[in-house]
């Protein structure tokens, strides 16, 4: 490692690495949390894909989860080198070394981040717009969703066959829709088709 102490500036020697696409968000911020890793070989097959709903958390500590969920996995799994590819502008200048820790709720996640990268022969971290992380993204959102009591949408085509619609009976009280029978879970999209 170097004087200053940044993970990023590790020698890169020449051994397979395996990359990892990571995201984390919360809707609500707090809100309903959850984070994305998608995770491919030298050759880029897939080689692992998680994702965990984390309950009410902030973004922040969603994307370090997320983090220290691939690094996890590169140490358990015995990979040797590890880069990672998040849309997180201040995880990667933090553990960079560009920004400080301030957070006490990040600090504990950002230690073990560095804890687990320094067993690691070599580690990198990169900054990528969100449209390049769609992977991530996709495990993410299907996280928060499942947490929510939501049907994931497929990565193939549009919703789960599943759970495709459910039609309900409801009326207007207050300008908040009360359904007549049945029930929906907390947070789920619905579409409203008036009759007359």
């Amino acid at each position: 490692m170097t004087p200053s102490g940044s993970l990023f500036e590790k020698a890169q020697p020449a051994i397979p690495a395996i990359t990892a696409h990571i995201d984390g968000g919360a809707r609500g911020n707090p809100g309903p949390a959850g984070y994305g890793v998608y995770i491919q070989d030298e050759a880029g097959k897939t080689i692992a894909e998680m994702s965990e709903f984390l309950g009410v958390q902030t973004n922040n500590v969603a994307e370090y989860s997320a983090l220290v969920a691939a690094l996890e996995f590169a140490t358990k799994n015995e990979h040797r080198a590890l880069r990672v590819v998040s849309d997180s502008e201040l995880l990667v200048k933090q553990m960079t070394g560009v920004y400080k820790v301030k957070s006490p709720d990040l600090k504990e996640l950002y230690d073990r981040a560095r804890s687990l990268a320094r067993k690691l022969e070599s580690f990198q971290v990169r900054h990528v717009l969100r449209h390049q992380n769609k992977e991530a993204d996709r495990l993410a959102n299907a996280a928060m969703d499942r947490g929510m009591g939501r049907t994931p949408v497929s990565s193939a085509a549009g919703p789960s066959p599943a759970k495709a619609t459910k039609e309900l009976n409801g009326i207007i009280r207050g300008g908040v829709v009360e359904l007549l029978s049945g029930d929906l879970p907390e947070g789920t999209l619905v579409k409203v088709r008036a009759k007359e």
